[in-house]
């Protein structure tokens, strides 16, 4: 029997909304890894203070895309360029529609002339993989789905482990003997420990430095305990599922945006190829921002701040439409401080709400009423609030500037999207995104 598709479902449903909405949404943390080790507060205090180990082995989705036409399937469905991409560099990748809005993005690392690794959740990977076969691109796949999904169970086929802070370098040294060759941010090199090889990514987030490790899986428990024993004179925590989904939340980057894939008729073969029980169908929407339309879900890469890695140098899927929308007054990505008092009093029932980390999308207004929506929020410990990465309309970027966060549940379909359901407000106000100014400009300087 054959599974159902994404479109099966949406004509189930009767429109992608309808499948997608799903108030009271559980939010995403990675499965396999413990939630919490010394408990999400010391965790996160660790990166900023100290150094964290985190293990993101089982929650990436690889794609290896091989053969002679992987850089050109690659450069003709995303926006990146091509002519400026080492071997062992890696790129946050952007395929776009023809339309211009984003499919989603993920990590692609060149691993060889002709072979890249594309990591994140699967729909950028479907993407590649779709248009490349139906293309009749030279070009070969070999995939390795994350431990919730891999068939079967087993182990993945990399390790992935990460070292955070402002001790990340002290903690290699000890590891390794020494400190690791000069590598630019974002760049690799190969590295050993007593024989085993696999490289080292320059890697940072929540605006401090650090490396991630990738090799093949039969090193993963050595390579792990060698961090854990040159970690111990150092205070080196590991980092849970629960701490570490918030750390994009200062770093600046929104996870799964909504892939525009869901209306354009000429998509259509697209959504019977995809399968259902993919991120495409069971990525669900929620919050207080409603709309019946998921194309008001759709979004620019602009919007969220990847203009720059936009070279339109190269004919690619989505050109022309980028070119029009290049000087639209489209949203920004901000980040909202959330007022700690109405935090503890709207989540927290007038006490310490705790952890809070959310995906929904929640309405943002001003003095006019909508002016944008939130993205991600999340409780940030050292920062004493809930910080929130939000799309904000243009008159409304400006740091400093005040408005309120609709906490709630829209009820979805049959509920006036513009009803006053009764939620309460949240005051907050307006920051750069990324929110730490060391992100924002020292510790991506040195691509």
């Amino acid at each position: 029997m054959t599974p159902p598709s994404l479109q099966n479902a949406i004509d189930k449903a009767g429109s992608p909304i309808r499948l997608l909405w799903r108030p009271n949404a559980e939010p995403w943390t990675p499965e396999v890894v413990e939630p919490e080790y010394t408990g999400w507060r010391q965790e996160q205090a660790a990166w900023h203070e100290g150094v964290a180990l985190l293990n993101l082995s089982h929650h990436m989705y690889d794609l290896w895309i091989e053969g002679p036409d992987a850089t050109r399937v690659l450069a003709d469905h995303g926006v990146n360029n091509f002519e400026k991409f080492a071997v062992g560099q890696a790129k946050q990748y952007v395929p776009v529609t023809r339309h211009g809005h984003i499919v989603t993005d993920g990590i692609l690392l060149r691993q060889a002339e002709n072979t890249y690794l594309l990591s994140g959740i699967p729909a950028a990977q479907h993407w590649v993989q779709y248009h490349a076969e139906k293309g009749g691109y030279d070009v070969g796949f070999v995939t390795d789905p994350s431990s919730a999904f891999r068939p079967g169970g087993g182990d993945p086929k990399l390790f992935r482990y990460q070292i955070q802070g402002p001790l990340a370098a002290e903690l290699v040294a000890r590891a390794f003997g020494g400190p690791l060759p000069q590598t630019r941010f974002f760049h690799s090199t190969p590295v050993t420990l007593d024989g085993r090889a696999f490289r080292a990514l320059r890697h940072g987030m929540a605006a401090q430095a650090g490396f991630e490790f990738l090799g093949p899986w039969e090193h993963a428990s050595y390579v792990h305990d060698v961090f854990l024993k040159a970690g111990e004179p150092l205070g080196l925590r590991q980092v849970g599922a629960l701490a570490y989904t918030t750390p994009s939340v200062e770093s600046g980057w929104i996870p799964s945006p909504v892939p525009a894939v869901y209306t354009d008729p000429e998509l259509l073969e697209y959504r019977r190829y995809l399968p259902l029980f993919g991120i495409e169908g069971k990525r669900p929407l929620n919050g207080s921002y409603f709309s019946e339309d998921i194309e008001d879900y759709y979004l620019y890469p602009y919007e969220l701040g990847y203009g720059k890695m936009i070279h339109f140098g190269h004919d690619f899927v989505g050109r022309d439409a980028l070119l029009k929308a290049k000087d639209a007054p489209l949203r920004s990505k901000v980040t909202l401080v959330l007022n700690p008092d109405d935090v503890r009093s709207v989540i927290g029932g007038g006490e310490d709400p705790g952890f809070v980390l959310t995906y929904a999308r929640h309405r943002v207004e001003g003095a006019r009423g909508l002016v944008g929506m939130t993205m991600q929020s999340a409780s940030i410990d050292p920062v004493g609030t809930v910080l929130a990465q939000t799309l904000i309309d243009p008159d409304h970027t400006a740091p400093g500037t005040e408005v309120t966060v609709v906490w709630g549940e829209h009820p979805g379909h049959g509920t006036d999207p513009e009803a006053d359901l009764g939620f309460p407000r949240i005051r907050a106000t307006v920051q750069p995104s990324p929110f730490n100014e060391h992100a924002r400009t020292l510790y991506r300087h040195n691509r």
